[in-house]
């Protein structure tokens, strides 16, 4: 369904929301505790995408930039980051996130105007990033190294040393909180960062890097807008950047990783999926339904662990196809600045040709288009990018909108008919982000988590993602992980050190 404001309403509320955010700025790259222009003056807009207009002017960094903040993070990492013991980084993130915590709606507003959320996911969000930030803060202090027992005559240990200087990229549908997955870690382990927002989504990641003014050392944190050619790939293959974390499509992944390699830089990728949900014939069907839908029209389906294929066994695909069709009929489309509002716009004007493009494509194939398909029958929403829940039935696995990342809210829905047969559609697929399985059987829940070829499995819901626990795929959907004590190691090395002992005479 839609919302009942009128579009005058709507464009009147968000020019004055471009305008607060417009107060907030200026928005500039975060450079050596800095706000600078780039270097050659370039800028570049960020759009509203609920009505298509410009929201602030930013940065458009190039080369020269990054190896600014590159020569910032290396000194801060050297005058005083890499002195800074365990427990004074504990502490001053802990800081940092204190002065996050305070600034939660502003980074709220900004998520929400930048990507066009709904203003109650985008706070969760907000509160996600400082959770994470929070989590790694608790954890700088238990890091150690090992003592071992080989040999009488040798003390042997190991060190856990960072890096240095890491380079980050992250991407637009999760800015604030893809940032904070980022820089937690880097920074627990000790390293200094040199981060590049999306170009579409970039506001609440400068100002959470300027938030860490009179916290953080100089230098520690720089943040440098731009488009990837500009800045991402510079990045990559900087010579003085010596681990890099990229969250984005697989196709740039692959170039990120032939491009470190080139230098035998360390990579941590998180890249696509195309995750399945297996609907059990014991499920129950209204958790079923919930999880499903929360897990492809959340964010608006730009979601990289998106619930983009549901496999339903023969004996419940009816009645699940009804309650699903009406539960994606359920959302309510409109300004996500309005607090009713559970399904806002696609982030960019590209990105809602792309979904379209593949709504054709099912269309073509065959599949059944059950609901939306389009953008909605609704004069007020004319001018964003807004695109229907959209759910497909009779979807054989070997189509493309079952087989490609459509990012966008797009379900397909595919029978099965036995475990064997479920666990092989499940798996056939280039992905392995995130799989999900409905169920009250406890011996399936184990056996099929088992089974699943993906790095994320959840029961009977979608999420929660928490901290504590890596996040990270299987096949084309990555290397490495996030979050968890695991991305603590993504950001460290090991030295073992062999101390010879004599034997013990005076």
């Amino acid at each position: 369904m839609v919302g009942s404001e009128p579009a005058d309403e709507i464009r009147e509320r968000h020019r004055e929301a471009r305008e607060r955010a417009r107060s907030m700025g200026p928005f500039r790259a975060w450079i050596d505790g800095e706000r600078v222009e780039a270097s050659d003056g370039a800028t570049a807009e960020t759009r509203d995408p609920v009505v298509d207009e410009p929201i602030a002017s930013v940065p458009a960094c190039g080369p020269e930039d990054v190896d600014r903040a590159v020569e910032a993070a290396a000194a801060g990492f050297a005058d005083e980051w890499s002195e800074v013991t365990p427990a004074e980084r504990s502490r001053r993130l802990f800081e940092w996130t204190d002065v996050l915590a305070d600034h939660v709606e502003e980074l709220a507003f900004l998520e929400c105007l930048d990507t066009g959320k709904p203003r109650a996911d985008a706070r969760g969000e907000i509160e996600g990033a400082t959770d994470t930030l929070e989590y790694y803060a608790s954890v700088c202090r238990s890091q150690s190294g090992d003592q071992i027992p080989a040999r009488e005559d040798v003390h042997l240990f190991t060190r856990q040393e960072p890096f240095g200087v890491v380079g980050q990229i992250t991407p637009w549908n999760f800015p604030a909180w893809a940032a904070a997955w980022k820089l937690g870690p880097a920074l627990a382990a000790g390293n200094a960062s040199v981060l590049k927002p999306s170009a579409s989504s970039p506001l609440s990641t400068i100002r959470m890097a300027e938030l860490t003014e009179g916290i953080l050392p100089d230098g520690v944190v720089n943040v440098v807008p731009g488009a990837g050619r500009d800045v991402g790939q510079p990045l990559t293959e900087h010579p003085d950047v010596a681990k890099v974390s990229f969250t984005g499509s697989t196709a740039v992944g692959r170039g990120v990783m032939k491009a470190a390699a080139e230098r035998v830089a360390p990579v941590t990728l998180e890249l696509g999926g195309k995750s399945p949900f297996i609907v059990f014939p014991d499920a129950d069907l209204e958790t079923a339904v919930d999880a499903v839908a929360a897990g492809i029209f959340y964010s608006t389906g730009e979601i990289c662990d998106a619930f983009s294929r549901a496999l339903v066994h023969e004996d419940v695909l009816a009645e699940f196809t009804d309650r699903f069709v009406e539960r994606a009929e359920s959302y309510v489309l409109g300004d996500p600045l309005a607090e009713d509002t559970t399904m806002g716009p696609l982030t960019t004007r590209d990105q809602f040709g792309k979904v379209s493009d593949y709504v054709d494509a099912g269309r073509r194939e065959g599949a059944t288009l059950l609901t939306g398909g389009g953008p909605p029958d609704d004069p007020a929403l004319a001018d964003g990018w807004y695109f229907e829940p959209t759910v497909f039935g009779d979807v054989d696995n070997d189509m493309r909108i079952a087989r490609e990342e459509i990012f966008g809210p797009v379900q397909t829905i595919i029978p099965f008919g036995s475990y064997e047969e479920a666990i092989e559609i499940a798996n056939d697929t280039d992905y392995g982000l995130a799989a999900g399985i409905g169920t009250e059987r406890t011996s399936l829940v184990h056996n099929a988590a088992a089974d699943l070829e993906a790095g994320l499995v959840y029961v009977n819901e979608y999420g929660p993602i928490l901290p504590e626990a890596p996040y990270g795929g299987y096949k084309d959907s990555g290397i490495g992980r996030d979050l968890g004590q695991e991305a603590l190691d993504h950001y460290r090395q090991t030295k073992t050190v062999y101390v010879n002992l004599d034997d013990p005479s005076l």
